[in-house]
Parts: C-alpha cells; sequence; structure tokens
C-alpha cells in the first residue's frame, strides 16, 4: 500500500508573489494645476507695475510676482501684461523687490511685451511730479511723455553716441546784460535760470543753438521746446549747423509711429544729447541734463489739451529743478508768469541796455498821434489812415516787403450797423450775421445766420433802426482784396490757417497774415500794419493784452531796424498800455503791470486755481466733497453756453483759487475728491484743469 507523501508545513511553503499595485490615474484638474504650476524668481520676485487704467482711485502702484520664466526679461521700466480684475491690462514695471505688503497671494505677470527700459527712474519720478503738481493720474502723463512702441524699431541695433562737440563763440550774447554769465554757469554745470528778451531782428534759432552746443561741450544734455514746427525747423537747422547731423534730433508729434518711437529712443539710449521739438519734446528722456529751453512761453500751444493738462514751462522747470540743470525761458516778449520768477528771485533777467535797443528796434507809431491828426482829420476813425499808406509805399519804394497782420482769417468774420456799429443777429435764433459769399444769379449772396443759416434780406438795426451794414473785422482775404486795389502793381500773398508761409523773398510785396503766421522776409519788412488792434484788445480774456503785446511783439520783430528805415504801424490808441510798451519796446514793463493786476485780483499767477467743468450735478457733487485749505475759495459756479427759460444751464464751471504757498493742497484735495467719485463709479463726465489759460 503507497503511502501517501506527507504535507509540507505552512511554515516551509514558498510565500506567494504579490502582484503589482495598478498606478491611480490623476484627476485632471490636478494635471492641469501641476502643469500650469510657476515657481517664482530667485532674487526680488515681487515687481511694482504701474497699470495703464485712468481711473483716479487706483492711481498707484500694485504688486505682482514674477515668474522664475521671466526672471530676466522683466527688468525695472519694461513695459508688461498684468491681469487686472479678470481683464488684461498694459503696465509698467517700476521696481522689483524681495518683499510685499500685501497679505493676500499675488498674481503673476503675465508676459513681459518688450524688455526696453522706457520707464527709467527719472522719467518715472518726474511723470509723478506733474501729476501731483497738477492733480492728475500718472497712468495720464506716462500717455504724454512715452511713445506707442514699435517693435522693429525697437530691435534695430542701437546708434553710437554723438562725440561730444567743441564749445562755440559766444560773443553775440554779450549785447544781453548777464548773458555770459548765464552761459558760464552752464558750462560749468551750475545751476542757473534766466528769463531772456530777445532783441527784435535777433537770430535766436542761432543764439539757442550756442547756449545748447555750450551745455553739450560740458557733457550733458539739453531739451529745447518752441511752438510750432516753423520754429522747430529754423532750431534744428541752426543746432545741425552747429553740432553736427547726428548731435541733435527734432521731436514733433507729427511724425510717423515708427520715426517717432526710432528719434525717441536714440535719446533714451544715449545716442543724442541736444533734443528740439514742439510739446510733445518736453519729457524727452535725455541722459544728464543741464539745460531747458522754452521760447515763447506765452503761446496756447504750450498747453496740453490731455489730461491733467501741463504746460511747458511748468515741466521743464521742475525737470531743472530735480537735475540741477538751469532753465532758459525765452522770447520777444515776456508772460507774467516769467515776470513771476523774475520778482521771486529764482530767474534772473537776460535784457539788453537801452542803446542796444534802440538800434535794433523799429519805430512804432500808434493811431491818432498829434501830427497825424492833424494832417489827417479822419486817422483816428479810418482803419488804415493816411500814415500807414505812407509808410507801405516807402517801404515798396525802398525794394523792401510789407507785413500786414489782421486779427482774423476769411472774408468778413462778422457784420455790425453800419450807423451805430451794434452787432447784427438773425432775426429767427439771434444769431451772429455773416456774408456767406458767393454769387446768386450773378449778385452777391444776402447776409446770412451763422447759426441757422437762414439769410437776412431786410435788416434792420435793433438799435438804431439803420439798413446799412459794416463788417466788424475784415478778414485776412479781404484785406488782401483791399490793398491789392490800393497798391496795383504789386504783388498780395497771404499767410493763414490754410496756407502757412515760412519765408518770402526780400523783394517789394504786400504780405496779409493772420497772427501767429507771420512769414520771415530776407533782410526784414520794410514796415508792419497791425491793424485792428481793438478787436485783439477787446476780446473777453484775462489774458487779453499780455496776449496781444506777444502777438505785436513778433511781428514788429521782424521789421528792419528804424535807423535803416523800418516802421510800425499800429490799430489802436497810443494811451494803452499794451501801445506805451510796444512804443518803447518794454515788454517787462507791461508784465509787472500785468503781474501786479493779477495780484490784486486773485488770478494766477499770483495765486493758484483749478477749473471745475461738468454738468451742474457732478460740479456740485464735487464741490461738497472738495477739502479745501485753509485760503480755499470757490467762485462760481456759472453757466457755460447758453440756458433754458428756467435758466438752468447744460454744463457749469467754478473756479476753486488757494493761495500759492497752499498749491500743492489744492492739487491734493482735488485728486482725492476725484478719486472718491471714481470709486462711486459716477458716470457724469467733469473736466478738472489746474492754472487754466483761459479763466473768462
Amino acid at each position: 500500500m503507497s503511502s501517501s507523501p506527507e504535507p509540507t508545513p505552512l511554515w516551509e511553503l514558498p510565500e506567494p508573489k504579490a502582484e503589482p499595485a495598478r498606478k491611480a490615474k490623476p484627476s485632471r484638474a490636478k494635471t492641469a494645476s501641476r502643469r500650469g504650476a510657476q515657481n517664482p524668481a530667485p532674487e526680488n520676485p515681487v515687481a511694482r507695475v504701474v497699470v495703464d487704467i485712468p481711473l483716479t482711485h487706483l492711481d498707484r502702484t500694485f504688486d505682482y510676482q514674477i515668474p522664475e520664466k521671466l526672471h530676466e526679461a522683466a527688468v525695472p521700466g519694461c513695459r508688461v501684461r498684468v491681469r487686472f480684475a479678470g481683464q488684461l491690462v498694459d503696465g509698467y514695471l517700476v521696481e522689483r523687490a524681495d518683499s510685499t505688503e500685501f497679505t493676500g497671494k499675488l498674481a503673476y505677470i503675465d508676459r513681459v511685451t518688450s524688455s526696453e527700459p522706457v520707464l527709467p527712474p527719472a522719467l518715472h519720478t518726474l511723470c509723478r511730479s506733474v501729476a501731483d503738481r497738477y492733480g492728475g493720474t500718472l497712468s495720464d502723463v506716462l500717455r504724454l511723455a512715452i511713445p506707442s512702441r514699435h517693435a522693429k524699431v525697437e530691435g534695430e541695433p542701437p546708434a553710437e553716441p554723438a562725440p561730444t562737440p567743441e564749445a562755440p563763440e559766444t560773443t553775440a550774447w554779450e549785447k544781453y546784460q548777464s548773458g555770459p554769465a548765464f552761459l558760464e554757469a552752464v558750462a560749468e554745470r551750475r545751476p542757473a535760470n534766466a528769463v531772456w528778451q530777445a532783441l527784435p531782428g535777433e537770430d535766436w534759432p542761432r543764439r539757442l543753438a550756442e547756449a545748447a552746443a555750450v551745455a553739450a561741450a560740458a557733457g550733458r544734455g539739453v531739451v529745447m521746446v518752441v511752438p510750432d514746427h516753423r520754429d522747430l525747423t529754423r532750431l534744428h537747422d541752426a543746432c545741425v549747423s552747429l553740432l553736427g547731423e547726428g548731435a541733435v534730433v527734432a521731436l514733433i508729434a507729427g511724425l510717423g509711429p515708427a520715426e517717432r518711437y526710432r528719434r525717441w529712443l536714440a535719446v533714451l539710449r544715449g545716442a543724442v544729447r541736444v533734443v528740439v521739438g514742439t510739446r510733445a519734446a518736453m519729457f524727452a528722456p535725455v541722459a544728464d541734463p543741464g539745460l531747458f529751453v522754452v521760447w515763447d512761453d506765452g503761446d496756447d500751444v504750450h498747453l496740453d489739451q490731455h489730461a491733467p493738462y501741463p504746460h511747458v514751462r511748468d515741466v521743464l522747470m521742475d525737470r531743472a529743478h530735480a537735475a540741477k540743470g538751469s532753465m532758459l525761458v525765452a522770447g520777444f516778449a515776456r508772460t507774467a508768469e516769467a515776470q513771476f520768477l523774475v520778482e521771486s528771485g529764482w530767474a534772473q533777467p537776460l535784457v539788453a541796455a537801452r542803446p542796444e535797443l534802440r538800434a535794433a528796434a523799429p519805430r512804432v507809431t500808434p493811431v491818432g498821434e498829434d501830427f497825424d491828426v492833424a494832417r489827417d482829420e479822419a486817422a483816428k476813425a479810418a482803419r488804415l489812415p493816411s500814415v500807414a499808406f505812407e509808410a507801405a509805399r516807402q517801404s515798396l519804394a525802398g525794394g523792401f516787403p510789407v507785413l500786414v497782420q489782421v486779427p482774423r482769417r476769411g472774408y468778413v468774420p462778422g457784420l455790425a450797423c453800419g450807423n451805430c456799429r451794434t452787432s447784427a443777429h438773425c432775426r429767427r435764433c439771434a444769431g451772429p450775421l455773416s456774408l456767406p459769399g458767393g454769387l446768386i444769379d450773378g449778385a452777391p449772396r444776402p447776409p446770412a445766420c451763422r447759426w441757422c443759416g437762414v439769410p437776412e434780406t431786410n435788416f434792420h438795426c435793433a438799435a438804431c433802426g439803420s439798413v446799412r451794414l459794416r463788417a466788424v473785422v475784415v478778414g485776412s482775404k479781404r484785406t488782401a482784396e483791399e490793398l491789392g486795389r490800393a497798391f496795383s502793381g504789386f504783388p498780395v500773398r497771404t499767410s493763414g490757417a490754410t496756407e502757412v508761409l515760412a519765408s518770402v523773398p526780400g523783394k517789394p510785396a504786400l504780405v496779409v497774415c493772420t497772427p501767429g503766421a507771420e512769414p520771415i522776409a530776407e533782410g526784414g519788412y520794410g514796415a508792419a500794419l497791425l491793424l485792428d488792434g481793438w478787436a485783439l484788445l477787446g476780446r473777453q480774456d484775462l489774458r487779453a493784452g499780455e496776449e496781444t503785446l506777444r502777438r505785436w511783439m513778433a511781428a514788429a520783430a521782424l521789421v528792419r531796424p528804424g535807423t535803416e528805415g523800418g516802421r510800425v504801424f499800429v490799430g489802436a490808441e497810443a494811451g494803452l498800455a499794451v501801445v506805451q510798451a510796444l512804443v518803447r519796446w518794454d515788454p517787462g514793463w507791461h508784465a509787472s503791470q500785468e503781474l501786479a493786476e493779477r495780484r490784486e485780483l486773485g488770478f494766477p499767477p499770483a495765486m493758484r486755481m483749478a477749473s471745475i467743468e461738468g454738468t451742474p450735478d457732478a460740479v456740485a457733487g464735487l464741490l461738497d466733497d472738495l477739502a479745501l485749505p485753509e485760503t480755499g475759495e470757490v467762485l462760481g459756479p456759472v453757466p457755460l453756453g447758453d440756458v433754458d427759460e428756467d435758466g438752468n444751464a447744460e454744463r457749469e464751471r467754478a473756479l476753486v483759487r488757494v493761495a500759492r504757498p497752499h498749491g500743492k493742497e489744492l492739487a491734493a484735495a482735488v485728486h482725492a475728491a476725484a478719486a472718491r467719485r471714481d470709486a462711486r463709479k459716477a458716470t457724469e463726465p467733469i473736466r478738472i484743469q489746474l492754472d487754466p489759460l483761459e479763466l473768462i
């Protein structure tokens, strides 16, 4: 009998092989989280970003985290894209830090648009200062200071820096008291501020180019701002002839985006030391700036029409103070603001001695002088009396052109009663009447309303009943026709809004222009006729006298000296202060009178003022929320434009003024009130402007 084998003890049986465990598949959410995880940068991982959002209550920097992949690209001053309130917005990386005061979780920067540091620390400080001065936001100022990016231009290799020029000859500045001392301070890199009153007929572009060359020879940068492209062309040509083509660059808003960005980058990268331009050049980021110049600071184009409405003169003053550089406010005339700088001791006047002035200035003849009235009893009432015709004939006979300045362009801008000079209005809507021009069946078209267009075929003056009409101000085209008939045989040229002439040949001709469009004549004009002065002086504007003198002096400066027969005829009463300032060629005296009157009235620059415009509810709401300084005073509000039958206006304006030492407090109070208004998501538009040019 076979016996079965004994069973193997359990403890001797081999252990069973364990089956390999299966890995659990992660969920899609966890996979996506792990794939999208970002690590912060190894050094200074916190970025302080200025987001491009025009809301006052968001006018500050926001902290973001820099991912490791952008550690090298995220340099201070570069453009970035960040997520803000659920949307991707543009911004500038101001600085990097190793920590943040924010207690929550920081979001990461989405991407670096460009590693070009377009916002260096000096430019950021300047823009912040300008925003604080005018009660605006930093993002608004950055839009004015930094042009739009052009990627192709940014990728171009940087240009080589221009060589340091040699110091130029500056003997022409010896005609002006303290002129050589000012240039000496610029050459020695010492801060100096001056208000330069240029002589009539002065080659001011050459003088400014010499001052720029002095600063450039000392290794410092220069920014010079002029009102328009004609002045820019003259100044740029003068700088090129003295410094060379590669040492100066012209910045103007009219350039294409590529060319403007190319020139701006050349300045930012230090390839160019001298910058000339119009208003757009006031923020030019020159390296080590030493001289800032504004020419003709009274021209209203120096005031930017975009928020926060900065003025070139004030921006350049801030830059000169921050950079310990020099500031030069230059022009033929002098504004009350420039006079305030002189009287406060901040700037020194650069004026020529009286013998130099008498040798350069033309002879000025106002209307109604005693000897003129004795010769022509109608001299006071005539638009162009015999003395003006005599001056024009002498100029044309001597082979020189004649400049005729007319306050307005066009044919006949306005009509009035031919008997009592009461303004002619439409019987239907009370709008102003004018001559539309053209013919109907061979006859001139009748007067028509400029508002509703209804013709007026049976005019009767509401004041005296007269049926006669006359021109309130004869425009440049009508004046050209009249002078062409009076001086037959001589060409008549016009310069105005549609076509502005840069220059005219030094040959006998009549040049009719509007203020600011005066072309330069080779060898100078033999005479200038400044017509309808009462139309300029009678404007409802606080700066009417100052602006009139500035326009007159700009035209008279183009005339030959009185010792060579140059004459200027002014169609205004001789007893007026502005006329006396022109006769004596003393704009400093008129500016001091203007400043004294503004101090008495409490207007800028003696005081700082804010203008608030908007709907009545918006203006009232902001005024109620405005925390004024102790010297604060509210004027108004007053309606702007027409009012309805109940006396209500669609828009109103209020003026808020404070003593000048409290100007920063006013700007801060306006900014805070606007921030609270934006935080409440107010929808009614409102316009806030500090130190506006137009007050009346």
